[in-house]
């Protein structure tokens, strides 16, 4: 249950006592190796990995824990080898079809991608991931009607997850439907008061509808989530700007700019039109 809510590590602690209970149990180990995957508790999957292979190194679900062991440690070949593998041990082994789904997603392998979630879909229809994993990809390509109808379908499986009430909200925001955005968005932050991206893709669309006060509040809270995440930062830049807050506005790039120089040219874009503006708006 807490899974299925991206309740990480409430599940990491519920899985825990699932084995201190039974210690030779194979059934939702899969499950168990994807909260450690999002955790990045890497001392804690390679070891799961390998009682997985001691209990039963022909099981799927062992195979899946291995590939989220390689998929953690980025070496992504060997985890979608490892994947594969557990559908030809059990052709209807769903999850793995979707872990080899979203590993293909992390290598911008679409057609690949979307062949493993159809085929998870043809096995279990009521896969959310699956149909969550086909919303992704079509947000990337900027299909946004299809990323929500797939979404939309993932939610009716699951209604209480706040990542899929998020990437809802996001496809939302894309095409332009900003109101309904903010409310889907909201929701998503009332399931996970700790939904960084749910807060700043709501505060994008409070700025798209010119609510810039409420935009800027609602980045200020996430500051306190995420202060060095240079996003934040920028987005608060761009709303500072609109409010007229030009010493502020310059202040959040500088400080976006020292948390990630990589986007160096982008941020000092931003500023370089800023001081234009202000000079602009002096004379």
């Amino acid at each position: 249950a807490h899974f299925n809510m991206a309740q990480h590590k409430q599940a990491e602690a519920a899985f825990r006592r699932c084995r201190q209970l039974e210690p030779h149990r194979l059934g939702g180990m899969e499950i168990y190796s994807t909260v450690l995957w999002f955790l990045k508790r890497e001392h804690e999957l390679c070891y799961l990995a390998q009682e997985m292979v001691a209990l039963d190194r022909l099981a799927p679900q062992t195979w899946c824990v291995l590939g989220n062991c390689f998929s953690l440690q980025r070496e992504f070949e060997t985890a979608i080898k490892f994947f594969h593998r557990a559908v030809q041990v059990d052709t209807s082994f769903t999850y793995a079809y979707t872990l080899a789904g979203h590993e293909h997603v992390s290598n911008e392998a679409f057609e690949k991608a979307m062949a493993s979630f159809r085929d998870a879909l043809r096995y279990d229809d009521r896969h959310y991931n699956a149909w969550y994993g086909l919303g992704t990809i079509y947000l990337k390509q900027e299909k946004y009607q299809l990323a929500e109808y797939h979404f939309r379908r993932a939610l009716a499986i699951n209604p209480w997850n706040s990542v899929l009430h998020c990437y809802l909200g996001m496809a939302l925001l894309s095409g332009g439907a900003c109101e309904e955005a903010i409310t889907v968005l909201q929701r998503a932050i009332d399931m996970d008061s700790m939904n960084p991206l749910a807060r700043l893709r709501k505060a994008m669309a409070l700025s798209h509808l010119q609510q810039n006060d409420e935009a800027l509040a609602e980045l200020m809270s996430l500051q306190q989530l995420a202060p060095r995440e240079s996003t934040v930062h920028v987005q608060m830049g761009k709303v500072q700007k609109k409010l007229g807050k030009w010493h502020d506005a310059l202040a959040s790039f500088n400080h976006a700019l020292d948390l990630d120089p990589k986007s160096g040219n982008m941020i000092k874009a931003l500023i370089d039109k800023l001081q234009m503006a202000d000079m602009m708006e002096d004379e």
